[in-house]
């Protein structure tokens, strides 16, 4: 149904607004990282009066955050890597496979999904204390595990699920094995829900604060938004290091969803859609 002019002026009004409601915190963010310490406590603007860079230099030469961004790096590309595999296997397994209680292993993994991380944490810190692995970042690559790799076998699951096995088939008709069928056919036309499986344990890996208070505990092993958090303390407020540092968090975000917001997109969409 065509729409009157009134009605779409109306529609591009609202979604401006809430587009600029819901980008305003993350502009104030980096125009506060820009501010000098000065104009921080001062009569705020809408831009600042001179752009510094004291409070990225400060943060990069006088705090850990070198350190803690490398932290955060290693674990989220590791989380991702081994969804990324295990899920596939899985998801794969036990829709081209017979698998006892199939559906019973995907209901558990999204219903382990459904529980709150901190409910997970004290007892997942507990085991690794026994196996003499707490506090290090292979520990918190195995917490990030348990939330990243139930939503990722969901979703691949309904990928593998709504394509036709005639496509393998037809592959392995021209010579081609049951690996090579898998490498060829299903990964390609797999590849938005890969890179949406990707995006979201990245996502969760880096921005995870609750596994990573409980599970480190030296300043050599910290992750960003622990880190991060660590620089607000009682009696001192680094306001312009903490903008700075939640910026350069944002921005490897912010580049993956640019580059990648096609097959993210595409990827959520099937995912609402097949199953």
């Amino acid at each position: 149904m065509r729409r009157s002019a009134p009605e779409r002026i109306g529609i591009g009004l609202a979604a401006l607004g809430i587009a600029a409601w819901s980008f305003f915190p993350i502009y104030w963010m980096i125009v506060s990282s820009l501010r000098t310490p000065q104009d921080l406590f001062s009569r705020p603007t809408f831009l600042p009066k001179t752009v510094s860079l004291e409070s990225y230099r400060n943060l990069l030469e006088v705090t850990d955050y070198p350190q803690q961004f490398r932290n955060s790096i290693v674990v989220a590309l590791v989380v991702v890597a081994i969804t990324l595999v295990a899920s596939v296997v899985i998801a794969y397994a036990v829709t081209r496979f017979r698998v006892p209680f199939k559906m019973l292993i995907i209901g558990s993994m999204l219903y382990a999904y459904m529980f709150p991380p901190m409910l997970l944490a004290i007892p997942l810190y507990g085991i690794f204390v026994t196996l003499g692995i707490a506090d290090s970042l292979l520990a918190l690559v195995i917490a990030h595990c348990t939330l990243t790799l139930p939503l990722g076998v969901w979703l691949l699951w309904g990928f593998f699920k709504a394509m036709p096995f005639e496509l393998e088939e037809a592959a392995m008709v021209d010579g081609c094995t049951r690996l090579g069928s898998f490498v060829r056919v299903v990964l390609p036309l797999s590849l938005p829900g890969i890179v949406t499986v990707a995006v979201f344990s990245f996502l969760l890996s880096w921005t995870d604060y609750a596994y990573a208070l409980v599970m480190i505990s030296s300043d050599t092993q910290k992750t960003l938004p622990v880190g991060l958090a660590s620089m607000v303390g009682s009696f001192e407020l680094r306001w312009g290091e903490v903008m700075a540092g939640a910026t350069l968090i944002a921005l490897p975000l912010f580049l993956m969803f640019t580059l990648l917001s096609r097959y993210f997109i595409q990827g959520l969409a099937a995912g609402a859609t097949k199953g």
